[in-house]
């Protein structure tokens, strides 16, 4: 099968914004979305990264550094501000080459941020839900 460049999308819900939480629930994030689908960090073309207006404490591409993404372009950004959003969540827009059909990327939305696509959540989804952060 030939390679395509696909989206994967990903979201998670930090506890508290400080910087080590916050890396830390991002380094999950991009591994369960790596995992999912069979990915490698060589298979990645770029991420974007935001987060909205209440996390502060780093930028969330820190933790795709650390995880040997050396090479691959990644962007950050602050999330529209609108009222009832989830709060303290991290989301990524990763375009990756890969022989999956389009229907067949898992999109991961951990902690909290699963009530965003409870759809996409849980074990069919690549996503685990997790009761320890309030949505």
């Amino acid at each position: 099968m030939v390679k395509a460049v696909r989206a994967v999308r990903g979201a998670t819900q930090i506890e508290v914004d400080e910087r080590e939480h916050l890396l830390e629930r991002t380094r999950e994030l991009i591994a369960q979305v790596m995992e999912a689908n069979g990915l490698t960090s060589d298979d990645f073309v770029s991420i974007i990264f935001t987060a909205t207006g209440d996390v502060n404490s780093a930028f969330p591409a820190v933790a795709a550094r650390e995880l040997g993404m050396t090479d691959v372009p990644l962007m950050c950004a602050r999330e529209l501000e609108i009222d009832g959003s989830l709060p303290r969540a991290v989301r990524l827009m990763a375009h990756v080459e890969t022989e999956l059909a389009r229907q067949d990327v898992r999109h991961v939305y951990l902690h909290g941020a699963v009530v965003l696509r409870p759809d996409l959540a849980g074990p069919t989804g690549g996503g685990t839900p997790a009761a320890d952060v309030p949505g």
